[in-house]
């Protein structure tokens, strides 16, 4: 039985898709996080990855249910690298080019934990993303919000968090609400960063958001139409 990743190897970006039966309706797009400064190839053992698996397994069977696929990308490079070449962006938007081979211009929903966050803010701008979930995310005070222009973000915070900033999750919020679509800030008391304390409301939050940014584009296609 082929492993998740599909038999690639282990230092090259990689897709676990997971599809509910038919075309699907829309896509939800995880990023996991990393590591500010490595060329090092994201391993099995990888907490990062790690942490997005098991939120993938809990997120799984209401997604397929609601009628959209779930798809995880692992980079290939740990660490983010000033955003160039080398960081895991020019892999989240190949990730978002095979969403269109496979499905055609179905809607996208990014769900980030930490670097992945910052990494869905870079590619928010992609035709197909409608929105970013941001889970503990990594933002820094001169990250650029241009490419969330017209899009959802909605951006969850423990207030304990020692690794990643909680006031800095706000101001991001708060200058992306200049551009976005809406722009959601909400803090999730006593939690920390990796996902570990109360992992059900991580699950809930999760989930809510990213298949109600999914209803929201539906709603707005409508609409068009």
């Amino acid at each position: 039985m082929p492993g998740p990743f599909d038999g690639a190897p282990s230092d090259a970006r990689a897709l676990d898709r997971r599809a509910p039966e038919g075309t699907p309706r829309g896509v939800v797009l995880m990023l996991h996080g990393g590591t500010p400064h490595s060329l090092e190839p994201v391993g099995t053992r990888s907490g990062s990855l790690w942490r997005m698996q098991v939120l993938r397994d809990a997120l799984r069977r209401e997604v397929l249910d609601a009628g959209h696929a779930l798809w995880l990308l692992r980079y290939a490079r740990r660490g983010w690298n000033g955003g160039t070449s080398l960081s895991p962006v020019p892999d989240a938007r190949w990730a978002l080019d095979q969403v269109r081979a496979a499905y055609g211009d179905v809607p996208v929903v990014l769900v980030g934990h930490s670097m992945g966050a910052r990494v869905a803010s870079r590619v928010a701008d992609d035709p197909s993303v409608r929105g970013v979930v941001a889970l503990a995310p990594w933002f820094d005070g001169g990250d650029p919000v241009t490419a969330l222009a017209g899009k959802d973000l909605v951006v969850g915070h423990g207030l304990r968090d020692r690794i990643t900033s909680a006031r800095g999750s706000q101001a991001f919020t708060e200058r992306a609400a200049a551009v976005a679509a809406r722009a959601e800030f909400y803090p999730l008391g006593r939690a920390g960063h990796y996902l570990l304390y109360r992992p059900t409301r991580w699950n809930r939050f999760a989930l809510r958001h990213a298949l109600d940014v999914l209803a929201r584009a539906e709603h707005r296609s409508d609409t068009v139409e």
